[in-house]
């Protein structure tokens, strides 16, 4: 399995984000997306999840379910976590396994730290706790491609690491992995692309 980007291009109004972007990312690999707020992370993240179309240029997996869209393939965790506000830890859990389709809800639980939270609803929660709760889909639902956008916000230390653990054991699984950073994720699995040079 690999996901090939050939020559996308994105003009958003009057501004040309990027042009003729192309590059590869093979299974059991992943991409680090760095560069200056403005350049195009996020929109290069969005665009290859399905959310914003692309001006020119072509997306596809190649080696993947070919019955499936890429966007029903992957994860997308941007800035905002998904979650609803006045539904419990539990009940964003099950709305997820629900929606996604997916049941790992020990994995997800435990793997982030919620376990005690499953009753609490998430408007109550710290920012870390929200972001670990919207993460989790990553557990509680198998899909080969994670499209992460700045998935270390809000999370102290010791979060940072379990996420670097659940990332690492994505990549060794096979799965790709695309992540646009400021921050250091203590990821060896990863090529560069720095957007706006």
């Amino acid at each position: 399995m690999k996901l090939v980007v050939e020559n996308l291009t994105c003009q958003r109004g009057l501004r040309t984000i990027f042009t003729d972007l192309s590059f590869t990312v093979e299974a059991g690999r992943g991409l680090l997306l760095t560069g200056a707020n403005g350049s195009g992370k996020t929109t290069l993240l969005r665009m290859l999840a399905g959310f914003i179309e692309a001006s020119s240029g072509e997306v596809r997996l190649e080696g993947g379910n070919d019955e499936l869209e890429l966007a029903e393939q992957c994860h997308y965790v941007g800035h905002h976590n998904g979650i609803k506000h006045s539904f419990t830890a539990l009940e964003n859990l099950q709305f997820l396994a629900d929606y996604l389709g997916g049941d790992n809800f020990k994995g997800a639980i435990d793997t982030f730290g919620l376990r005690g939270l499953e009753d609490i609803p998430a408007a109550i929660m710290s920012a870390g706790q929200k972001r670990r709760l919207g993460l989790s889909r990553l557990v509680l639902v198998e899909r080969p491609i994670w499209f992460l956008d700045e998935p270390s916000v809000s999370l102290d230390v010791q979060s940072v690491k379990i996420l670097a653990g659940v990332v690492s054991k994505h990549i060794e699984n096979g799965g790709i992995v695309l992540a646009a950073t400021h921050v250091p994720l203590g990821l060896d699995f990863a090529d560069e692309l720095v957007l706006g040079k």
